[in-house]
C-alpha cells in the first residue's frame, strides 16, 4: 500500500511549463532579487484557510478545494504559511505540530462526476514521481517559518493561465497537547493512535508501524491519564509574493525527488531503525536512504532545498557524475519561543547557486540522499529534494 498527498477525485494533466517549489519568506514591496540587479515590483496577498478545530491529541488532515488565491496570470516569487489561532497569533509546534501543508492548482474540467463532485484535472509540478505521488506546487512542514523559498532575480513560477484554474490546500496538523508521547504522535505511530484500519476502511498491512496511513483526519493520539484540555480553533495563514506576469520573467520548472523511489514507485515515507547501543555516537548510528531519478528537462538550477522530519541530519542531491547540486541541512530549535521550539526542525538551509554555475541535463540521473540519526527509531519520515530549474536548449542531450 502506497501513501500519497493526492486526493482520489483527481485526474492528471501532462506537465507544462507551469510549476513551483515549497515557499516561505518575509518579503514585501519592491525587492531586489538574489544575484540580480533589477528591482521587481513584488506584490503580496495574505489569506487564511477555513477554520479547523482541534481537541488535544486530534489530527486535522483536510483537503480544501477552491481555496482562495491570487487571481490572474502571475509569477510566484515566494510562499509563506504557518498555523495561527483565532487572534492571529503564531501557534508553537509543541502545541500544534504542522506535519505538512501542500498547495497546487487544478482545472475544473466538468460540472460534476458520478459521485456528485466536480471532476478536476491537476496542473501540478513538473515531476518526477510516477503516478504523481508528490504533485504539489508548494509545500512544507514544521520548517515552514524559517525556510527561505524566495526565487531569485527574474525567476518565478508561472500560474493563472487558465480561466477555470482553481487551488487546493491540504493541511495536516496534529494537536500534541497532553499526549503521552509527542514525538510518537507527530511521527504517526499506529499504536499511539490505536489505528489498525486506514481511512479507506481497509486493514493496514502487517509491519506498518507508523506514517500517514495511521494519521488521518479525525483520529486521536493517546493522552496522559486524566488530561483534560479545551478544543481550540486554528487557521493556516498563507502569503503569496508574486509578480504580474510579463515577458521579462523567466519561468522555472519544479522537480521533487523522493529518496524512497524504487521500482517506479515513490513511497514518500519510510522508517528509520535504531542502532545498537555499542554504535551510539558513531557513523554507524546514521541511516542513509538513497534513490536515483531522472530529470525530464534540464537547465540552470536556481534554487534547492530538502524536506526532512525530526531526526533528520540532511538531504543532498548529486548529478550522475557525482557533482553536488544542493545540500540542505535542518535547523533545530533550542528554546521555547515560536520559531525556536526545542527539538523540532524549524528550518532548512537552502541553495542559491550563482547564475549558470549549476546545471542539470535533460534525462540526467539525479542521486537523492536523505540522512537520519539512528539514536532512536523513527516512523513515517520523509527525505525529499526540491529544485527550481530554468530550462534552456544547452541543457538538452
Amino acid at each position: 500500500m502506497k501513501t500519497s498527498l493526492l486526493p482520489r477525485k483527481f485526474h492528471r494533466l501532462s506537465p507544462t511549463s507551469s510549476s513551483s517549489p515549497l515557499l516561505q519568506t518575509e518579503l514585501n514591496g519592491s525587492i531586489e532579487g538574489l544575484s540580480c540587479s533589477a528591482i521587481w515590483d513584488v506584490k503580496t496577498a495574505t489569506f487564511r484557510s477555513p477554520a479547523f478545530t482541534l481537541a488535544p491529541g486530534e489530527v486535522q488532515n483536510t483537503f480544501y478545494f477552491g481555496s482562495t488565491f491570487v487571481e490572474g496570470h502571475i509569477g510566484i516569487k515566494a510562499f509563506d504559511a504557518e498555523v495561527i489561532d483565532e487572534d492571529g497569533n503564531s501557534v508553537p509546534l509543541n502545541e500544534v505540530y504542522l506535519h505538512h501543508w501542500v498547495v497546487y492548482n487544478y482545472l475544473n474540467t466538468s460540472a460534476s462526476s458520478s459521485n456528485g463532485m466536480s471532476s478536476s484535472t491537476i496542473l501540478g509540478n513538473d515531476g518526477v514521481c510516477p503516478d504523481y505521488a508528490l504533485c504539489q506546487l508548494f509545500g512544507l512542514g514544521s520548517e515552514t517559518r524559517l525556510t527561505s523559498t524566495w526565487l531569485p532575480g527574474p525567476y518565478a513560477i508561472e500560474v493563472g493561465q487558465y480561466d477555470n484554474e482553481a487551488w487546493l490546500l491540504n493541511v495536516h496538523a496534529i494537536d500534541t497537547r497532553g499526549t503521552v508521547n509527542p514525538l510518537g504522535c507527530l511521527e504517526c505511530r499506529c499504536d499511539l493512535y490505536n489505528v489498525t484500519v486506514g481511512e479507506d476502511g481497509r486493514p493496514i498491512k502487517d509491519g506498518y508501524q507508523g506514517g500517514l496511513l495511521c494519521c488521518y483526519d479525525g483520529v486521536h493520539c493517546q493522552l496522559k491519564d486524566g488530561y483534560v484540555g479545551e478544543s481550540r480553533t486554528y487557521y493556516l495563514q498563507y502569503t503569496v509574493h508574486y509578480l504580474d506576469w510579463s515577458d521579462a520573467i523567466l519561468p522555472v520548472k519544479i522537480y521533487i525527488f523522493d529518496s524512497t523511489y524504487e521500482a517506479s514507485l515513490c513511497k514518500v515515507e519510510y522508517d528509520v531503525p535504531s542502532c545498537s547501543s555499542q554504535n551510539g555516537g558513531t557513523s554507524e548510528c546514521t541511516h542513509v536512504q538513497e534513490s536515483v531519478m531522472e530529470v525530464p528537462i534540464g537547465g540552470d538550477v536556481v534554487y534547492g532545498v530538502s524536506h526532512q522530519h525530526a531526526g533528520g541530519i540532511g538531504g543532498a542531491m548529486y548529478g550522475q557524475d557525482g557533482r553536488e547540486i544542493c545540500t540542505s541541512i535542518p535547523l533545530y530549535g533550542n528554546g521555547t519561543e515560536v520559531g525556536n521550539e526545542a527539538g523540532y526542525i524549524v528550518g532548512m538551509t537552502t541553495c542559491y547557486p550563482e547564475p549558470g554555475s549549476v546545471q542539470v541535463v535533460s534525462r540526467e540521473s539525479i542521486r537523492m540522499l536523505s540522512t537520519y540519526s539512528r539514536s532512536i527509531s523513527h516512523t513515517g519520515v520523509m527525505g525529499l529534494g526540491y529544485i527550481a530549474v530554468y530550462p534552456h536548449s544547452e541543457a538538452s542531450i
